[in-house]
Order: C-alpha cells, then sequence, then structure tokens
C-alpha cells in the first residue's frame, strides 16, 4: 500500500496539502502566532524552565546559543539528512518543503520548536517521517498533556477522523509511519527509555548516528547547545568556519 504522496500527482498533491479557502486562513493566522512569538521571551522562559525541571537541561543555553544551535542543527543534521533520505526514495525534497509549507507554514519557522504551540509539534511529528522522534516527545513535555494529545492526534490520523487527515497524508510518504510513531508514543509514556524508531537512513549509517547521538534527543541538543559561543563575534566566528559537525 502506498499513500497518495507517491501516487497523486503534483497538482493533486499541492491542492490536498493546501485544503479549502478556510483552512488556508488558518494557517496564515497559526503562521502569525508562529512569528509573534518570537518577541515572546516571558514565554520562552517558562518553556525552558519547564523543561530544566523535567531534568532535560543541565545548563540553559543563552538566547544566542539558542540562535547558533538552532543553525547547526539545520545544517548539519536535519536538513542534510532529510535531503539523503528523500533522494534515495526519488522524491523531491524542494517539492517536499513545498508541500510542507502549504500543509503547515508554522510547522517551518522554528526548528527547535520552543517557541512552537502544542498543535504546531503534534503536526509537525505526524506531517514529517522523523530522523527520530524523541526531541519532539520531549519538547511535548513542556506543554500539559502534550503526550496525550499527540497519542490521541495520532490514533484520529489512523481511524480517517483527523482534520488533517488529506493534507499531511500528501506530505507523509511511509504508509505506515502513524502506526510506527503510535506504538512508540504509548512505549515513551510507559518508560522514557524506550528505543525510538529511527528513519531508514539514520539507522544504517554511521555517519547519522553519530551526529544523532548529538541532536536526537533534547537533552543532548541542549547540551551542544549550551557549549557554543555566546557573545556576538565568536558565534559569527564560529557560524562562518566550522563547516562541518564538529563533534
Amino acid at each position: 500500500m502506498q499513500t497518495s504522496r507517491l501516487t497523486a500527482s503534483p497538482l493533486s498533491l499541492l491542492k490536498q496539502a493546501a485544503g479549502s479557502p478556510a483552512q488556508l486562513a488558518g494557517k496564515a493566522r497559526g503562521l502569525a502566532r508562529a512569528l509573534r512569538a518570537y518577541a515572546d521571551g516571558p514565554a520562552l522562559d517558562a518553556r525552558l524552565r519547564r523543561l530544566e525541571a523535567l531534568g532535560y537541561l543541565e545548563k540553559t543555553p543563552s538566547r544566542l546559543q539558542l540562535v547558533v544551535g538552532s543553525i547547526d542543527m539545520l545544517r548539519f543534521w536535519i536538513t542534510p539528512a532529510a535531503a539523503e533520505y528523500y533522494e534515495e526514495r526519488g522524491i523531491s525534497f524542494g517539492f517536499h518543503q513545498v508541500l510542507r509549507v502549504l500543509d503547515d507554514p508554522a510547522s517551518m519557522v522554528d526548528p527547535t520548536g520552543f517557541l512552537s504551540t502544542q498543535d504546531a509539534i503534534i503536526g509537525h511529528l505526524m506531517q514529517v517521517v522523523h530522523a527520530n522522534p524523541a526531541y519532539d516527545l520531549q519538547l511535548l513535555e513542556s506543554h500539559e498533556g502534550g503526550l496525550e494529545a499527540l497519542e490521541a492526534q495520532v490514533i484520529q490520523m489512523l481511524d480517517g477522523t483527523h482534520p488533517r487527515r488529506a493534507s499531511i497524508g500528501a506530505v507523509v510518504e511511509e504508509p505506515d509511519y502513524h502506526a510506527r510513531l503510535l506504538a512508540y508514543v504509548r512505549a515513551y509514556r510507559e518508560t522514557r527509555d524506550a528505543d525510538a524508531p529511527l528513519r531508514d537512513n539514520i539507522a544504517k549509517d554511521p555517519k547519522w548516528q553519530r551526529i544523532e547521538r548529538c541532536f536526537g534527543t533534547l537533552p543532548n541538543a541542549m547540551a551542544y547547545f549550551a557549549k557554543l559561543p555566546d557573545r556576538p563575534m565568536a558565534a559569527a566566528w564560529h557560524l562562518l568556519t566550522v563547516r562541518d559537525f564538529p563533534g
């Protein structure tokens, strides 16, 4: 069985991901909220305190370290690992990003997820076959009832009742992804040490496994962020001169 992502025409996928005019308007409002969140320092501080209380932060990164770390996570981990995965599957990475924007533009503007709403994180988890979903589940714990809401929405995806079922279906390329995600969510709620399902190209490649150990979980990623330069000139020098994953 294949998803519509692999069988429908590009035009059909664009229409499916975009949804109705009313849905597009709702997505635009969600994007506006996501962008406004960048100016909401107290909300970010509260999120970080919650993660610290959960034991996920040994040392809280500064604002500048969060920015530089986000860039590193994108350029060393998220983007190249995803680009390889889609190339292996014969899927245009660029077109895939267009579909993601049409489905949920708010999920594209916050790489760390610290400024994202609970629904944005859940939508992102259901929209993208994750290299390792552990980071996002840990992040959801900073939202009261986040894991419960994730489980409920994944169940809706599987039984066909989720309001974004069609648009998410235009993006997700693995037909059993949501079933695997649900199994992991349930296992994770039982024990935080549950084995996360790694994406195929991560599980088979020692290079990606090494980088995954840094960015695949929230505690490890934040430990990396907290070691980054904390002064503007040093941070700029890091971004200009460090071209490969330094771990």
